[in-house]
C-alpha cells in the first residue's frame, strides 16, 4: 500500500492544528494566571503548562504521520485520549480533535495503513 489515505492526511493535520492549539492555549494560560495573581500562580505553573506540553507531542507525531516516505509508526490512541483531557482545562477544541481521532484510529482502512507501514 503506498499511497497514504485521505485519514491518515486528516489524523496529520488534524493533530498538528490541535498541537499548535495546545501550545498557544497552554502558554496563554500560564501567562494569564502568573500575571492575573501578580507571581503568585507561579505556583499553578506546571499544572497550567501541560497542554503546551501535549502540544508539542502531537506536533511531533504529526509530522510523523504526514512524513513522505512513511515512517513506521503505531496509531496513538494515547494522544487522543490525552487530547480529549484537555477539556479541563477549557480547550474544547482539541477535545474534539482527540474524539474524531480514535474514531478514525478505528477505522478499518486506517488500520490496515498502520500494519503496513510497520
Amino acid at each position: 500500500m503506498n499511497d497514504k489515505p485521505g485519514k491518515i492526511t486528516t489524523i496529520g493535520i488534524m493533530t498538528i492544528v490541535s498541537g499548535v492549539l495546545n501550545i498557544l492555549w497552554g502558554l496563554g494560560l500560564t501567562v494569564t494566571v502568573v500575571l492575573g495573581t501578580l507571581g503568585i500562580g507561579l505556583i499553578c505553573a506546571p499544572l497550567t503548562i501541560l497542554p503546551a506540553i501535549l502540544g508539542i507531542f502531537e506536533i511531533i507525531y504529526a509530522i510523523k504521520v504526514l512524513a513522505n516516505p512513511p515512517q513506521p509508526l503505531q496509531p496513538s490512541s494515547a494522544l487522543a485520549i490525552l487530547e480529549i483531557i484537555t477539556i479541563l482545562s477549557g480547550n474544547v477544541i482539541s477535545a474534539a480533535v482527540g474524539i474524531v481521532a480514535l474514531v478514525l484510529y478505528n477505522d478499518e482502512e486506517v488500520k490496515q495503513y498502520f500494519a503496513s507501514i510497520n
